[in-house]
């Protein structure tokens, strides 16, 4: 089985506390993807100043936040790992001239585990975790998922997992209407997604309006390109969710394929 190549935006942790429409959605999508062999997270929660992937065999759930309901912390997503996969991606990685890193202690942060628990609440597929890195370019994580393309044929699952806006500062109190810096570069990112806007989304901190406001570091929009180098060369992205948590969170999701 061939699955796309998927950015899924995480949202804050208690998503999974609480119903709204992207618990909703993720609930919703394993049933509807299907079930692969094994599952790659990029995620905007780990961040190493190389690609580095986690080959730990029984990974812990690692609870990497605080002030939320006590009960998030009680969660545990025992997911097996995929210690062989991940030496893959290493070599893979290599073989492209990158410089790779296996970690065989890390666990699984939150925003692999929290999308994961809603999907494939049983905690039965193997799982590896794969870092950003904030201090390399969109590019750089494009050429990440171009050469983790081929294992969506073997029937890997790939995920970029952050968010489609990320300006924590802004929060406003649920319901609140979006304001136009937020609303206008959603709309382009949409926009560019469908299009198959490659170029332009490469470029987003030029080309996208607001960009910097709604992404003032960039770790959470970076597995975004991840995904989009492993999906399907030419084809054009797809939304397969839509919508705005307090105001300024853009909980969009793409799906390459």
């Amino acid at each position: 089985m061939t699955f796309p190549a998927l950015f899924l935006s995480h949202g804050a942790p208690n998503v999974i506390l609480h119903d709204s429409p992207t618990r909703r959605f993720l609930a919703g999508l394993g049933g509807q993807l299907g079930t692969p062999r094994a599952i790659v997270v990029v995620s905007a929660h780990w961040e190493a100043r190389v690609p580095t992937v986690n080959a730990t065999e029984r990974p812990k759930t690692v609870h990497d936040f605080f002030g939320f309901e006590p009960q998030l912390y009680e969660m545990n997503y025992a997911a097996p790992g995929a210690p062989a996969l991940a030496r893959e991606l290493a070599r893979r990685l290599e073989s492209a001239g990158m410089r790779a890193v296996v970690d065989d202690a890390r666990g699984l942060d939150h925003g692999v585990w929290v999308p994961l628990a809603l999907m494939y609440p049983q905690a039965d597929i193997p799982v590896t975790q794969v870092s950003v890195q904030p201090y390399e370019s969109t590019q750089h994580h494009y050429l990440i998922g171009q050469n983790l393309r081929e294992l969506r044929a073997d029937n890997v699952l790939i995920i970029g997992s952050g968010n489609a806006t990320h300006n924590l500062r802004e929060m406003l109190p649920e319901g609140t209407e979006p304001p136009p810096w937020v609303t206008d570069f959603a709309g382009w990112l949409r926009n560019a997604v469908t299009a198959g806007d490659t170029g332009e989304l490469l470029a987003y901190r030029d080309s996208a309006p607001f960009a910097s406001k709604n992404h003032p570091t960039e770790e959470h929009f970076l597995p975004l390109f991840v995904a989009l180098g492993a999906g399907t060369p030419g084809a054009h992205g797809r939304i397969i969710h839509s919508g705005i948590s307090n105001g300024v969170l853009a909980m969009d999701a793409f799906a390459f394929d």
